[in-house]
C-alpha cells in the first residue's frame, strides 16, 4: 500500500502539499492521491466502508480507477462518474466509498467534488471556508450526480483535507467526553493558517495525541498550500 502512495512534499508549480497516512493495522481502507502535471495537481482523498483487507483492496482499486481516468484529460466531473460506475458495478451490496477529489490550477482556481465525506476546509487571509459534501458516497448508486464547487485560492490559502479516524477520535480517557468533531479541526486549521503543509499536518498530530493517544481508526490527512 505504500507504494501507491504519493511522493512526501510533493509539490506542483505554486502548489506544495504534506500528508500524514497512518493505518490502524496492517492494511488501510483510507486514499491518499496526489498527481502532478504542468502546474496543476489533481488531489483525492477518501473513505472506504469497512476495515482490513476488504477495504484496502477497495482502496487499491479507486487508486487505479483515478490513475487511469486522470490520464485520459476527461473533465472531473466525468472522472468522478465514471469512477462511481466502475465502483458500483465490482463493489458487494453496502460497500462504498466517501470522496473529496479536486483540480487545482496555476492560477489559484481550485475544483472539488465532495461525495458524501467530511468537509474540506479552506482557510487564509480571507477566513476559514467549509467545502461541503454536494453527492452521495461511491459505489451507493449507478447513476450518481457529483456536482462541483468552484473556488479561488490566493497565495497563503491552505485546503486541509483528512478522514474520520481524526473527527471520530475518542481516547481511553474521553470515552464520556465528545468525539474530536469537525469543529475542533476547523479551529485549529484556523489558528494554524499561516504554517507550512507540513507545519499544518504537525500541529494536528500533536494535537491528537493530546486528546486521544491511541486511535482507533486509519488516519490520513492531507494539506495543499498555495505559495505566498
Amino acid at each position: 500500500q505504500r507504494k501507491l502512495l504519493p511522493e512526501p512534499g510533493l509539490r506542483a508549480g505554486e502548489w506544495e502539499t504534506s500528508y500524514h497516512y497512518a493505518p490502524h493495522g496492517p492494511v488501510s481502507g483510507d486514499y491518499c492521491d496526489l498527481i502532478p502535471s504542468d502546474g496543476h495537481l489533481f488531489f483525492a482523498l477518501g473513505d472506504v466502508s469497512g476495515k482490513g483487507v476488504a477495504a484496502s483492496m477497495l482502496m487499491t482499486q479507486l487508486h487505479a480507477l483515478f490513475r487511469s481516468l486522470n490520464n485520459m484529460a476527461l473533465p472531473l466531473g466525468q472522472i468522478v462518474a465514471r469512477a462511481n460506475r466502475v465502483f458500483c458495478e465490482s463493489a458487494l451490496a453496502g460497500q462504498y466509498a466517501t470522496l473529496v477529489c479536486g483540480h487545482a490550477k496555476p492560477n489559484g482556481e481550485v475544483e472539488i467534488h465532495n461525495a458524501g465525506h467530511w468537509p474540506a476546509i479552506i482557510a487564509g487571509r480571507g477566513g476559514v471556508l467549509r467545502v461541503e459534501s454536494t453527492g452521495l458516497p461511491l459505489g451507493m448508486f449507478l447513476e450518481g450526480e457529483f456536482s462541483a464547487t468552484r473556488l479561488h485560492l490566493d497565495p497563503g490559502d491552505t485546503l486541509f483535507l483528512y478522514t474520520d479516524g481524526l473527527t471520530e477520535a475518542r481516547g481511553a480517557q474521553n470515552q464520556n467526553e465528545d468525539e474530536y468533531g469537525v469543529d475542533r479541526v476547523t479551529r485549529l486549521v484556523r489558528r494554524q493558517s499561516a504554517q507550512t503543509p507540513a507545519g499544518l499536518i504537525a500541529a494536528f498530530l500533536d494535537d491528537l495525541r493530546a486528546f486521544d493517544s491511541a486511535p482507533q481508526d486509519d488516519v490520513t490527512l492531507l494539506a495543499i498550500r498555495r505559495q505566498s
